[in-house]
């Protein structure tokens, strides 16, 4: 099925790739020249592995399993397969950020420097320990067949917004790290002075701002949704008993389009036509 606006999606979707990935880079460009490097021996050098493992998993990874499901070329992959991908990468990119908590936590520890007492420390904290549990909800509702079909429908509108929720609040949190660190370690010449390293990591705040809308953009068009799945492949095992007897539902009011159906269930195999089309408006 060809994508409504396929040009204009295929151009946001590399401008996304470019600006994700050039944040990445300039993270790295800023630890290594500027922060002189990455270490695992308590001291600044592990700190700087903090914002490079966050900016690559949190902001970079994140952004690109929300946008997994729009990608038009992965249409005809089951969608199973493309769950299981949105977890992996949502996986990976809670594991990057579990890691940048354990630098920190160790920096701090070993300098012996107070812990949490920052908003940015308390929203970064709460961010990591809500996405895991996000994670954790939507393996074992949306990946695994054991969740009913009514608690799919009911929780699945709640996994979209909170996952798009918790995308803007890693980078707004990201960025009040950012500003934070500079006003620790910038004091000849002073950050107020706007010296090279300030201006330097003033522009990967907006690299990630630009991401973080490009993102969103792209994950709530629905001319860019993933379409309906046929009623074929709706039949195939994809991981769920709910979207198995969906397809059989769906195949037999086909075969009898002019019949009335005087089942009394009939209104439950409505809902689940509803579910079906509200997991197909899913970004998630």
């Amino acid at each position: 099925m060809a994508m409504e606006g396929y040009r204009g999606f295929l151009g946001l979707l590399v401008s996304a790739l470019l600006v994700g990935f050039l944040s990445v880079i300039f993270t790295l460009i800023w630890v290594l020249h500027y922060r002189k490097g990455l270490g695992w021996d308590g001291g600044a050098l592990e700190f700087n592995w903090h914002p490079v493992l966050m900016v690559t998993g949190f902001v970079f990874i994140q952004g690109i399993a929300i946008i997994v499901y729009r990608l038009p070329w992965t249409w005809r992959c089951s969608k199973f397969l493309m769950k299981s991908i949105h977890a992996g990468l949502n996986t990976i990119a809670a594991i990057l950020a579990i890691v940048a908590l354990v630098a920190v936590f160790d920096y701090h520890n070993v300098g012996s420097i107070p812990n949490m007492y920052s908003l940015h420390s308390w929203l970064g904290l709460a961010a990591v320990i809500l996405y895991v549990l996000q994670l954790l909800l939507g393996f074992f509702i949306f990946l695994l067949p054991w969740a009913p079909v009514s608690l799919r429908a009911v929780a699945m509108p709640i996994h979209v917004y909170s996952g798009l929720f918790l995308f803007g609040t890693v980078i707004a949190t990201s960025l009040m790290g950012v500003t934070e660190k500079l006003f620790f370690v910038l004091k000849d010449p002073a950050y107020s002075t706007s010296p090279p390293e300030g201006l330097f990591t003033n522009t990967l705040g907006l690299l990630m701002v630009l991401f973080g809308a490009l993102i969103l953009w792209i994950a709530t068009r629905p001319q860019w949704k993933r379409p309906k799945e046929p009623d074929s492949t709706l039949l195939q095992s994809n991981g769920g008993a709910a979207e198995a007897m969906e397809g059989s539902v769906a195949v037999n009011l086909a075969n009898n389009p002019d019949k009335s159906d005087p089942d009394p269930n009939s209104e439950a195999r409505k809902r689940n036509f509803a579910l079906d089309e509200t997991g197909q408006r899913s970004t998630m």
